[in-house]
């Protein structure tokens, strides 16, 4: 029979923080290297042919044997569905480029464009690592593919449909102080786009503690590979995820798919992890790349001008700066955080102190209050009244004064938290 021995996490992760640095430094961070990891492993499993017989193993035991693989080479074919239930951030962004995000005036190349299309939909990709130096990355078309490419200092992305690249040379010295603290200073890559199933797990399992419980609940096929399944959920009602599963390879600790569940049911949030995967060293070719002839290349400094700092899955994940969740950090003085772990909620002052109105004017038309109807669910508490902005994770709620209660967390959380602060 499939492994079912399990154990409440309840801080017992952190003596493992030393191991899950080590495990770290394998990571690329969520900058061109880690979007380049982006997809490694970012995949619904094939069907299986039975669940493997393995030897039983622990939460604590299967944790360790995360944090501390070394393993560094790989190749594959993933793929990565994602439902936040948002708008395709594909669509929008081409509805909003000068003549469409395939058109010769546009940035197609540009990883701060293009990266994010991960967040939402279903994704085919071929993805190749050798160390933290050396990924790549293709987003597949049915005629076309766009590539990212990380070698040493140099980043190059190409997109094969319009003919245009991208290209920045590192800071290393900010690059080694980056790779330490998760991430890279500076780079163009948004923030918090999806990286391996590797790097979501231990978002996760940072987090772990008194609110959240791990299990290990059978065994699994991914790829081929045999996998122990590492189940994480909130104990806390009132989250909107209601579990995260992780499956593990057996023989070398990584982790090959991740699922994340609403608490509400339905088709997940995440579904990520690997269809083929090859743990041999790829080809030294896979991350060379010189522009066809006639490319047009955009350099870094002149796209970086032009975007903002992005969010993604990362800021989903308990334990991320409940700051993000503010104007890109900004305006830290006039937020505060209610409640801990997976029901962490944000609260954040407006300036003005005013917010969207629940009802239209007595002198406006009718399509005014049926436009502020389709805003959002109308709600009503000791706080006064306000609007409650829903995805299949995230929620909002803006009262009329003009404050913002926001988190993974249902919209009867948030009404408890506003009038908790009133």
């Amino acid at each position: 029979m499939a492994p079912n021995d399990s154990a409440e996490t309840n801080g017992g992760t952190r003596g493992t923080a030393a191991g899950r640095r080590k495990a770290a430094r394998y990571i690329v961070p969520v900058a061109v290297a880690g979007v380049a990891a982006a997809t490694i492993g970012l995949v619904p499993a094939l069907a299986s042919s039975g669940d493997p017989d393995l030897p039983k193993i622990s939460a604590q035991e299967l944790i360790e044997k995360i944090a501390a693989s070394d393993t560094e080479q790989l190749s594959g074919t993933v793929k990565i569905s994602t439902d936040l239930g948002i708008p395709s951030l594909g669509g929008l962004a081409e509805s909003f480029a000068p003549g469409g995000a395939g058109g010769k005036g546009s940035s197609s190349a540009d990883p701060q464009e293009r990266m994010t299309e991960l967040a939402s939909g279903t994704h085919t990709l071929r993805v190749a690592a050798d160390g933290p130096d050396k990924q790549r990355v293709s987003i597949l078309d049915d005629t076309s593919e766009y590539s990212l490419i990380h070698n040493g200092d140099q980043v190059w992305a190409y997109d094969s449909k319009s003919d245009q690249a991208y290209h920045a040379t590192e800071d290393r010295a900010g690059q080694d102080a980056g790779r330490d603290a998760g991430k890279k200073s500076g780079h163009p890559v948004p923030e918090g786009v999806p990286t391996t199933p590797k790097a979501l797990a231990e978002q996760v399992l940072k987090a772990a503690g008194p609110t959240t419980s791990v299990t290990v609940d059978g065994t699994a096929q991914v790829a081929g590979r045999d996998a122990y399944k590492l189940v994480v959920k909130p104990k806390q009602s009132g989250s909107t995820i209601g579990s995260v599963t992780v499956a593990v390879d057996a023989e070398n600790g990584v982790p090959l798919k991740f699922t994340m569940l609403p608490s509400g049911g339905g088709k997940a949030i995440v579904d990520a992890g690997f269809t083929k995967v090859d743990f041999a060293r790829p080809d030294a070719s896979s991350f060379t790349f010189t522009p066809p002839k006639g490319t047009e290349v955009t350099e870094a400094d002149d796209a970086k001008a032009q975007h903002g700092a992005g969010k993604g899955l990362g800021d989903l994940i308990p334990g991320a700066d409940a700051a993000q969740l503010g104007a890109g950090g900004k305006g830290a003085e006039n937020m505060k955080t209610i409640g801990e772990g997976w029901s962490t909620i944000t609260e954040i002052a407006t300036p003005g102190g005013t917010g969207i109105p629940s009802k239209a004017s007595e002198d406006a038309p009718a399509e005014a209050q049926q436009f502020l109807d389709a805003l959002g669910d109308k709600v009503t508490g000791k706080f006064g009244s306000g609007r409650v902005f829903k995805t299949r994770v995230v929620n909002a709620l803006m009262t009329d004064d003009g404050k913002v209660y926001v988190g993974a967390v249902t919209k009867d959380a948030l009404v408890k938290a506003a009038n908790s602060a009133s």
